[in-house]
């Protein structure tokens, strides 16, 4: 059974993994700021308390975007969680618009667990998107990824109405 000590494990090991990636925006943020936000928005904005969906969210881009493998989570962290973090991670296989579709494209077949994550992920995104944008992004990039979020979000909807409701305020501030 997953603990709070887990939880506290999963982020130090994120941690590890991002130290040296930035995110896009023009100050270049720390990108472990990224997963901490995904687990304050399930936890303090939709009362979610599911240990191992938190310890996904911290975990959710180690695959996708470290040289974490499966078999390294799945070690740290077990088999379930590592199967929540695959499926929420692209597989960098595919060229960029074909991850987007495929995201779409398999929305609606995750576990709920992964559609937590998924719901959180995004909303972290449109509010990075909408109130500290990626450099260089000019408005019609930004309105173009709100839609593709959009997209995706659609086909999980029903697993969370609170977290469908925040994501939708977001979406509504979409850049003009």
């Amino acid at each position: 059974m997953e603990t709070l000590g887990e939880l506290i494990k999963a982020m130090a090991f994120a941690a590890r993994k991002h130290r040296d990636q930035r995110r896009k925006d023009v100050c270049a943020s720390p990108y472990i700021n990224h997963p901490i936000q995904l687990v304050d928005v399930l936890t303090n904005e939709a009362g979610i308390t599911d240990i191992k969906v938190l310890i996904a969210a911290v975990l959710h881009d180690t695959i996708e975007d470290t040289e974490t493998t499966a078999a390294e989570l799945r070690q740290h962290f077990g088999q379930q969680i590592c199967n929540i973090v695959l499926e929420v991670s692209d597989d960098s296989s595919l060229c960029k618009m074909d991850r987007k579709q495929a995201q779409i494209k398999t929305a609606s077949e995750l576990s709920d667990e992964a559609k937590l994550v998924k719901l959180a992920d995004k909303i972290c995104n449109l509010r990075d998107v909408a109130y500290n944008p990626p450099a260089g992004w000019d408005v019609q990039r930004r309105q173009e990824y709100f839609d593709w979020a959009l997209a995706v979000i659609d086909r999980l909807r029903g697993i969370h109405p609170g977290l469908e409701s925040i994501f939708d305020e977001i979406y509504a501030k979409r850049p003009a």
